[in-house]
């Protein structure tokens, strides 16, 4: 433990918070347009102001991060490696990653929090802790009125159970658009098309044998992101 004029702090944990804060703002490229996606699909002008106010609340966030970096450090957050931006394959599926990205962030940000060196930054942390829970209630909202919402133009006679026997084809066009709008931001990637033929051929079938379109390209993904099929790994390689 180590004392300055004002408190005791650990320098391990320093070190800890530190690199939180790097991680915290080093995607901000990827945040930026991940907002810009969802903002652009809101159904709503009223769910798009709320992104953007959630998006503002983010920007700032970033900057008192960035200055509480530098405050301590004496030098600017260094730039992290820009991953690329992946669409999420509806709105929906958007707002879920959103919501459980808050909910993850408080948990970081508590770390972060517990290693900085004085009360005037903890407080700051306090607040940002408390505007990502405030971030994660919006998204359950939206996720919630959304999730109602598709049940019901997808089958208005059951909204709480979507009984696929009964659709006709154009309800199976509308029901696997997800997959659809996926495909083609992966096409735009440049993934090759055999790999991408592969994976949602494969996510069609697994819609035909009871999942939903999210269930199905996340089982895919996970099969090929474990080693579970070697095929699936091999083509995404090509």
């Amino acid at each position: 433990m180590y004392r300055n004029p004002y408190m005791m702090y650990d320098v391990n944990l320093l070190e800890k918070s530190l690199e939180g804060v790097k991680a915290a703002v080093q995607g901000e490229r990827e945040d930026e347009l991940f907002y810009d996606y969802l903002i652009s699909v809101a159904p709503t002008e009223d769910e798009k102001k709320i992104i953007a106010s959630i998006r503002d609340d983010e920007r700032g966030h970033n900057k008192m991060f960035r200055q509480i970096y530098k405050n301590i450090t004496g030098v600017d957050v260094p730039p992290g490696v820009d991953e690329e931006f992946v669409k999420p394959i509806s709105y929906l599926d958007g707002i879920k990653k959103a919501l459980f990205g808050e909910l993850g962030a408080v948990e970081r940000y508590r770390e972060i929090r517990r290693g900085l060196p004085s009360r005037m930054y903890r407080d700051i942390l306090f607040n940002i802790i408390t505007d990502e829970i405030k971030h994660s209630a919006k998204y359950n909202y939206l996720y919630t009125l959304n999730n109602n919402n598709m049940q019901r133009d997808l089958y208005p006679i059951m909204a709480s159970a979507i009984d696929t026997s009964k659709f006709s084809p154009d309800d199976w066009v509308k029901y696997i658009n997800p997959l659809v709008v996926r495909a083609l931001a992966e096409q735009k990637q440049g993934i090759n098309m055999e790999h991408l033929f592969q994976e949602f051929i494969l996510s069609g079938v697994l819609v035909g044998l009871g999942n939903n379109p999210q269930q199905a390209i996340e089982q895919v993904e996970e099969w090929e992101k474990t080693g579970v099929s070697k095929l699936l790994m091999e083509s995404k390689m090509r």
